[in-house]
């Protein structure tokens, strides 16, 4: 799809104005900045906003002062939330765009490919077995695990000719298997705090998210999307199919290696922080690439702050709508995405 937006030609001055300031105002050039700066305001209207009722002076000095209430709620709940929601959205936008390009499906997702529940399965793990308790880092470790497991177990599909419907099918049966030994944990258990804890997986949220664990994911999360940059060009390559990527000295092999890994990094270590939360990498790739093209490299970057932008809006809009916050992220994500999944699926059956 040409990247800007079409405009009949009326013929006159006024229509050729109006192409050209639509030409203007999607320019990537512009495009990346304005995410990039929506993304940080947003944030910013994320620690501000709350329940106590502190005035963005209060939470200004409390950010910078060591002492009082305001210091507590800045430092231990606003800011955390914040910045988690940079980092969440951040790792499910850049996957979500890296796994279309590689496996060359528009429908391929953190969350439709089993990835994001794989990884939350392996956090349900290490919470119902204690090992959370017994050594934190087990928990996001676990996590990265799962995402790396559905990650290759879709690689070797893709390796094997499994065509786009059959990865999505893969992918949904593996989110359905994972899904189920959650809920088989979670009725199993009979930790209160344990079985808290998984829902909190289950669900998704940044409410309870602190300072360590913006330290774990925010490097685990850069990790990941470094990877996939470095990737880029290689994904722009399997566009024209496998064969014509290696014949331009392609590695392939590396490619799908530092995506994969780079995928499981940054979601295992995002699901680890916040929990489930799908879509996000499905909707915010194909809402920006008639902007960018089919040009992975021009889309992954892109898609990190459009993911931000999405995440930290729908963390923002769940704490205006619902002061107690029974709405979670994750099924306010899912919301929104599932109808927008149905309507893509429409499309792309009757282009075929």
């Amino acid at each position: 799809m040409d990247s800007t937006t079409e405009i009949p030609d009326i013929g006159s001055n006024t229509g050729r104005a109006l192409r050209d300031f639509v030409i203007l105002g999607t320019s990537p050039a512009i495009l990346t900045p304005l995410l990039v700066g929506v993304s940080l305001l947003l944030a910013v209207i994320s620690f501000l906003i709350g329940p106590s009722g502190l005035s963005p002076y209060d939470l200004t000095v409390g950010l910078f002062s060591p002492h009082g209430a305001s210091s507590i709620i800045a430092r231990e709940i606003r800011l955390p939330r914040a910045l988690m929601g940079l980092i969440v959205g951040g790792a499910l936008g850049a996957s979500g765009a890296a796994l279309q390009g590689l496996f060359r499906n528009p429908l391929a997702e953190p969350g439709i490919t089993g990835v994001t529940s794989t990884a939350g399965l392996g956090a349900i793990v290490a919470i119902y077995f204690g090992l959370a308790a017994a050594q934190p880092w087990l928990l996001p470790g676990l996590a990265v695990l799962g995402a790396l497991l559905s990650a290759l177990i879709l690689y070797a599909l893709s390796r094997a000719g499994a065509g786009a419907t059959s990865l999505v099918l893969a992918g949904v049966a593996i989110a359905s298997l994972t899904t189920a030994l959650t809920a088989l944990a979670l009725s199993l258990t009979r930790n209160p705090y344990a079985m808290s804890e998984m829902v909190h997986w289950m669900m998704g949220s940044l409410r309870d998210v602190t300072l360590g664990d913006c330290a774990f994911a925010g490097p685990l999360t850069a990790l990941g999307i470094l990877l996939l940059l470095t990737a880029r060009q290689g994904l722009d390559a399997l566009v024209l199919g496998e064969e014509a990527a290696q014949s331009l000295g392609v590695d392939l092999h590396s490619v799908r290696r530092r995506v994969i890994v780079g995928v499981a990094l940054a979601t295992g270590a995002a699901t680890a922080a916040a929990g489930a939360v799908s879509f996000v990498g499905l909707v915010v790739p194909h809402l920006l690439r008639r902007f960018y093209g089919y040009e992975p490299a021009r889309l992954l970057w892109p898609s990190a702050w459009g993911g931000a932008v999405l995440v930290v809006l729908a963390d923002i809009a769940i704490r205006l709508i619902s002061t107690d916050e029974q709405l979670r992220l994750g099924v306010l994500t899912a919301l929104l995405g599932a109808p927008f999944f149905v309507v893509l699926i429409l499309r792309m059956r009757s282009e075929a």
